[in-house]
This record gives structure tokens, C-alpha cells and sequence, in this order.
């Protein structure tokens, strides 16, 4: 049992001191690699905002013109109950004179 627990302190000490060599090492590694991945993140952001601006305006712009057209339709129907055309009431542009 003292064999075994003085094993299991050998390994532990080797371990912190392992850590605590290695630790500076690994920071320095990954800390670039960090960097990166927050930069490479920020302009994948940047780039989505832009892509759904870019959607929305164009939306936008459908829901816009469809109106139009709807409303463009809806005063040429009024236009043309409250003025008839010459061809619906039977005139003619070129009427001849009566005799």
C-alpha cells in the first residue's frame, strides 16, 4: 500500500511539474490559433449581416413594386368607371356631321 501511494505521488509530481513547464508552451500555441479563429468568426459575422441586408433591401424592393402595381391597377380601374371611353358610350372620334 506505502508502494502504491508512493507511485501515485512520483506520477502526480511529474505531472505538475510537466504542467507546469509545458503550460507556457501550449498558451503560446494556441493563443495565435485563438486570435484567428475570433478574427476569422468577427468577418464570417460581418459577412452574414451583410448577406441578410442585402436580402432584406431585395425583399423589400418586391413588396414594394407589387404594391405599385396594385395600386397603379386599382386608379386605372377607377380612371376608367368615372371616365368611360368614347369606344364603351358608342362615340366615335370621327364622327360625321348630320345632314
Amino acid at each position: 500500500m506505502l508502494e502504491r501511494n508512493t507511485e501515485k505521488l512520483i506520477v502526480g509530481t511529474a505531472l505538475a511539474f510537466a504542467a507546469t513547464t509545458l503550460w507556457p508552451i501550449v498558451k503560446n500555441s494556441l493563443k495565435p490559433i485563438a486570435e484567428s479563429g475570433i478574427q476569422g468568426t468577427a468577418g464570417l459575422t460581418g459577412r452574414i449581416q451583410y448577406a441578410l441586408q442585402v436580402a432584406r433591401d431585395e425583399i423589400e424592393d418586391i413588396v414594394a413594386e407589387a404594391q405599385f402595381e396594385r395600386m397603379r391597377k386599382q386608379v386605372d380601374r377607377d380612371i376608367a368607371t368615372e371616365f368611360p371611353s368614347s369606344e364603351e358610350k358608342g362615340d366615335s372620334l370621327h364622327a360625321e356631321p348630320n345632314d
